[in-house]
């Protein structure tokens, strides 16, 4: 990643890129006046006849002229300035600043709280790039960002953005990897790179037959590469709170034996989103330090089409015991959240919140940047927003709609993994609230913020890390909560 550095006066600094705000209709904002008062009145003519105007993460780029800098960047907040608003416009000014071995900026100046936090973490995802398959990677510069007339403090606001945005590009990298590189076998080893304060615990095939996980081995039984579920745990001493982590590990989802089109298979690799939120949370929160007990559970598998492939009309056990009714394969996802919920339900913790590229239905009806909640419980639900909120991540509540149950009876099994055609964003939540033991619980159907189709401000294309913010301020209010 960037060094983020805090500095001194612009006179002192010897970046080769200055990064300035603006606010709407050209009002200068910390540190663009006094640039534009040394570059010239040319300066305002230019930013208009390029129609830049200040509008949010809007970019401008002109001549260092005498400043101590080689070029100035002049990057749009918007009528008014917030914390989502500083990272996005420090997203977009990590996207262009690839080419300047050192920028430095005033970003973090404006008048918002958390502002050093935002810019950093910001300018951190916008500068990410997933280069390992290129034989020939664009060439990046941009090593360092200096925070100009940085107060006392910030370095401690630096450390806490750098370890969320860590978790996140952890997230994103898992995400971005080709499915042929990170087998269910692959990607649980992955878990042992995570800090040293989580321990894992990897359980195979055999292990998972004898432990009873139906619905991992189910959906794993047509490929050649054997399932793995990861449990992990965060224990800092004398923690009380305790917050567990469900998240979907599907490696390739070819849908099975219902067979998904060849377009609909495309972007399958990211399927696995739920469980990278998982390990990039709990990175950042053992990196941070956090107060609170947490559990990763990571189911991982493959759906494939071998011989040895799970039927429609099969029926299966989970780890809780109830026996489940497999109509389509493709609706997978849910049948290995089923056991993971249930190993999180039965070590009682306070909150279990599960991670999901689940359903088409909560992209039809949220669109592409926004995650679906359901839950069983008011408290928890709220708590959840209130830190989707404060990390910019946006969501919006579905209810779970408990008349819809019936739709997932099944004449041969306790219930059937599909439902009616309409709703189905809340169906897959019933049919996961069913193993979750009625402990408090949060679903977050990430099928459309998971993956982004092009990049924007901080956002990149391909895996987004979407959650891993929320996850991580929801663990620190927990903590804080005791």
């Amino acid at each position: 990643m960037t060094e983020i550095v805090p500095g001194g006066a612009a006179s002192a600094s010897s970046a080769d890129l200055l990064i300035v705000p603006v606010f709407a209709d050209l009002t200068w904002g910390p540190g663009a006046e006094s640039t534009v008062d040394q570059l010239g009145p040319w300066v305002t003519g230019y930013l208009e006849s390029r129609e830049f105007s200040g509008a949010k993460s809007q970019l401008a780029v002109v001549p260092g002229g005498d400043l101590p800098f080689g070029a100035v960047a002049f990057v749009g907040l918007g009528d008014e300035a917030d914390a989502e608003s500083l990272r996005r416009a420090a997203g977009a000014a990590g996207r262009m600043a690839a080419p300047y071995a050192s920028a430095a900026t005033t970003l973090h100046l404006v008048d918002v709280e958390g502002a050093v936090a935002a810019v950093t973490l910001g300018y951190l995802l916008g500068s990410y790039r997933f280069d390992e398959y290129r034989s020939e990677p664009k060439p990046r510069r941009n090593e360092r960002l200096e925070l100009l007339d940085a107060i006392e403090g910030s370095e401690a606001e630096i450390q806490e953005a750098e370890a969320v945005a860590g978790g996140v590009i952890l997230a994103r990298d898992l995400i971005n990897q080709p499915a042929v590189d990170k087998s269910p076998e692959v990607l649980a080893d992955r878990a042992n790179a995570l800090s040293d304060d989580i321990s894992v615990e990897i359980v195979d095939e055999i292990e998972a037959a004898e432990r009873g996980y139906g619905g991992l081995l189910a959906v794993g039984a047509g490929s050649t590469n054997p399932p793995r579920m990861v449990i992990m745990r965060y224990e800092p001493a004398g923690a009380e709170p305790y917050l567990a982590l469900v998240g979907k590990g599907i490696v390739f989802d070819s849908g099975g034996l219902s067979l998904k089109p060849a377009k609909g298979m495309e972007d399958m690799k990211t399927d696995m989103a739920g469980a990278a939120a998982v390990y990039g949370t709990m990175q950042a929160i053992a990196e941070l330090g956090l107060p609170i007990r947490v559990l990763g559970v990571a189911p991982l598998s493959e759906n494939m089409t071998g011989g040895a492939a799970q039927r429609p009309g099969d029926v299966f056990t989970a780890y809780n015991g109830k026996t489940v009714e497999v109509l389509n394969t493709d609706a997978e996802g849910r049948l290995v959240l089923a056991d993971g919920l249930g190993i999180a339900a039965e070590t009682e913790p306070d909150l279990i919140v599960d991670i999901a590229t689940l359903t088409g239905a909560a992209k039809v009806a949220l669109g592409p940047t926004v995650g679906a909640i359901v839950g069983n419980d008011d408290d928890a639900i709220a708590a959840v927003e209130a830190a989707a909120r404060f990390a910019g991540e946006s969501m919006w509540t579905l209810p779970l709609e408990r008349s819809y149950r019936p739709l997932l009876d099944s004449p041969v099994a306790d219930m059937k993994n599909i439902g009616d055609r309409w709703g189905g964003a809340i169906l897959a939540a019933l049919f996961l609230s069913e193993f979750v033991d009625e402990r408090p619980w949060v679903h977050l159907d990430i099928a459309g913020p998971g993956r982004a189709d092009k990049a924007q401000d901080y956002v990149s294309t391909g895996g987004t890390g979407f959650t891993v913010r929320t996850l991580v301020e929801l663990a620190r209010e927990m903590a804080k909560k005791g």
